[in-house]
């Protein structure tokens, strides 16, 4: 491929990562601004605890949409490699918004979207490693950043070096982005998450 191309691609996944769902369906329809309420993120588990299932299951599909369609464009154009490329554009994306004055969320509905696109066993398998994580400790951020940390070796078994080094960097991008949530964590102030005891607006 034309290396002009590829650049405009990943740069295309760069742009369609940084469209904050999380604040346009808030604005839409809530009528209020998700960075305003609760923990602040732009991210579907803030969505869950100020806007309720309804309006965190939008900013989550919406979020993952980002993440898996430059990704599987990618890659049907040009194959693992780029696609890998355009799925770290979109997670970066994300959490460094142009539009939100290069600030964000933390990436990992974004990322979960990529790793569909990547090589769906991986999606699957940072499903089960994150609710496994939520259920056993209770936080959300527990489960992004294990399920994170677990993707990889799962990509290197998929598609080779590409997902090896994919997965190396955007778990260390999720754990920067989570360096709050870690001090938090440290000093047992970290927000529980439940799903049952979410709004149901």
């Amino acid at each position: 491929m034309n290396i002009g191309l590829g650049v405009a691609i990943v740069a295309g996944a760069f742009v369609v990562g940084a469209i904050p769902f999380g604040v346009l369906v808030s604005r839409a329809f809530f009528g209020t601004d998700l960075r305003a309420a609760g923990s602040g993120n732009i991210g579907a588990a803030n969505a869950l605890r100020t806007l309720g299932k309804r309006g965190a299951a939008a900013v989550l599909v919406l979020d993952a949409l980002k993440g898996f369609v430059p990704t599987l464009a990618a890659g049907l154009l040009a194959g693992p490699a780029l696609a890998s490329a355009a799925g770290l554009a979109a997670v970066a994306g994300h959490c460094w918004s142009p539009f939100l004055g290069f600030r964000g969320g933390k990436g990992v509905a974004t990322l979960f979207g990529s790793l569909f696109a990547l090589w769906w066993p991986a999606g699957f398998a940072f499903a089960i490693v994150w609710i496994a994580a939520v259920v056993a400790a209770g936080y959300a951020s527990v489960g992004s950043m294990l399920g994170a940390l677990a993707m990889a070796p799962v990509l290197w078994f998929g598609i080779g070096t590409p997902g090896l080094v994919y997965g190396l960097v955007t778990a260390l991008l999720v754990f920067v982005r989570h360096r709050e949530n870690l001090e938090r964590l440290a000093q047992g102030t970290e927000n529980r998450f439940s799903l049952l005891k979410a709004k149901r607006t």
